[in-house]
């Protein structure tokens, strides 16, 4: 098999997901970076460490060469790390054809120039300007492989752009919708891993419904705040990408962040966890960043500085927790009031 138009690069867990979402409609090249991996899926046609089960069908063509992407003319998918997705860009840039969507499905921002994932890829493909999405919503990709319902959001700033993804990727089991706030989109899906890792602790100490409801909506709070200073829309973050993600990634036992949350509970270090884990826990990559963003921003995100504390600084998660509860007490809308007077200005010059 040859001269797919569509692709997917990164044989993770998500990436082989998406393959397989795209194989329904016609061939699909899958560009694995691990030679290695990529000789094991392309024999055994089951990526049995991140899909254990779940088989390939023979419309996946698994190879590890960038230059495959020469014939991807619709729609190439980067589901590498938000670590990697400059390194990969870079590579792939030439092998890229004029007229593809490129659709970023990492959620994460770049630890030092704290770029989105589509801004890198601009940055790396100059050419692929106005051809960039990215998606973001609550994906738990073993579940999307198993054919439950699932929705998403493509966010792109062309309606059309967003068009074409969906034409070719949604389903009646995969639902995909269109938002142009692409600032929103991005952040919902970087920030809302951190908050997970905080749910995960809350579960394994024990700290109940109410407790765990808590967090989540202050949580959610925060990246909100956070967003809107970046310049995103605050309904964003009430959406699929926002809360349905949050809700996702905070309650399930198939989040890589929330089983990060549990295992630091349990007292075990970030470096003895990170090499062990099924994939990659994109929280933990993407904290750093998120506290440098909101400290240039002038936001306080005080969920985030606390998951950030026992995977760098050695704290223990259950003085976070504790540092968390004993915060004074605050207006619940704190942080927005710049935001809703500039609203009542706006809808004020209506009239």
């Amino acid at each position: 098999m040859s001269g797919a138009a569509r692709a997917v690069v990164g044989a993770g867990t998500w990436g082989t997901t998406l393959a397989l979402l795209l194989a329904r409609s016609g061939p699909v090249t899958l560009v694995a970076r691990d030679k290695g991996q990529a000789s094991a899926l392309a024999e055994t046609r089951e990526n049995a460490r991140y899909l254990p089960g779940v088989m390939l069908p023979v419309e996946i063509e698994v190879v590890t060469e960038l230059e495959a992407l020469s014939d991807a003319h619709d729609l190439v998918i980067l589901a590498v790390p938000s670590g990697a997705m400059r390194e990969v860009c870079a590579a792939a840039a030439t092998s890229m054809t004029a007229d593809a969507v490129l659709l970023s499905v990492a959620k994460g921002i770049e630890r030092g120039s704290l770029r989105r994932m589509t801004q890198v890829v601009v940055e790396e493909i100059p050419s692929a300007a106005g051809r960039v999405a990215a998606m973001s919503g609550p994906n738990l990709a073993l579940e999307v492989a198993r054919g439950l319902p699932a929705s998403s959001v493509i966010g792109a700033e062309d309606g059309a752009v967003s068009d074409r993804v969906i034409a070719i990727l949604a389903s009646r089991s995969f639902r995909l919708y269109r938002n142009r706030d692409v600032i929103g989109v991005e952040l919902c899906g970087a920030l809302k891993n951190i908050i997970a890792i905080a749910a995960g602790a809350t579960d394994r100490l024990g700290f109940g419904d109410n407790g765990k409801a808590g967090l989540i909506t202050r949580g959610l709070a925060e990246m909100t705040r956070l967003g809107v200073a970046a310049g995103a829309n605050p309904l964003t973050f009430a959406g699929l990408a926002g809360i349905g993600d949050v809700l996702a990634t905070c309650s399930s036992s198939l989040s890589r962040n929330h089983q990060l949350g549990v295992e630091l509970a349990e007292g075990r270090r970030w470096t003895d966890i990170e090499g062990n884990l099924p994939g990659v826990a994109e929280g933990a990559y993407t904290v750093e960043a998120a506290l440098a963003m909101a400290a240039q921003l002038g936001v306080e995100m005080p969920i985030a500085q606390e998951v950030h504390n026992p995977l760098f600084e050695g704290k223990s998660v259950q003085r976070c927790l504790i540092d968390l509860l004993s915060r004074e007490s605050k207006d619940e809308m704190a942080g927005f009031e710049g935001w809703l007077h500039e609203r009542a200005l706006a809808a004020l010059s209506k009239d």
